[in-house]
């Protein structure tokens, strides 16, 4: 049972439920936002509705009343264009809203000994690096 607590208590464990609990909360506002904007902008050029672009592979494609394709292969690549905005853009929020303030938040709170300790390592990696150069000139 303690295991599984620290498990839990993780940092990317938390942050990803965080990400994971936030994403689905923005999903209603971000399928309002790109049928209600984005398909309108694209529509523009086209139908609003980005289902119903779509290509025939093979053949001349035939569709019954159901919507069912009774002849050819019929790709419905405007759903997946549909999907791929959403993503991007429920992954731009998640990011810039969460993600984003939680590392500055981070590097706010770490304490000037581990900064200090920070620099001093960096700063020992660099001169073994001189010594190196040093060292290969030789």
């Amino acid at each position: 049972m303690k295991g599984f607590k620290e498990f839990l208590l993780r940092g990317n464990v938390v942050e990803l439920a965080v990400a994971v609990v936030i994403g689905a909360a923005f999903t209603n506002i971000v399928n309002a936002f790109v049928k209600g904007v984005i398909n309108p902008i694209i529509g523009v050029f086209g139908s609003k509705d980005l289902a119903s672009y779509s290509s025939c592979l093979k053949g001349p494609c035939e569709v019954s009343a159901t919507g069912e394709v009774t002849r050819g292969i019929l790709i419905l690549w405007g759903s997946v264009l549909s999907a791929v905005l959403q993503f991007l853009i429920t992954a731009a929020v998640v990011y810039f809203v969460l993600i984003v303030p939680m590392n500055r938040m981070a590097a706010r709170r770490q304490s000037p000994a581990e900064a200090a300790a920070e620099a001093e390592a960096k700063e020992v990696e660099l001169l073994t690096e001189i010594r190196d150069a040093l060292v290969a000139q030789r």
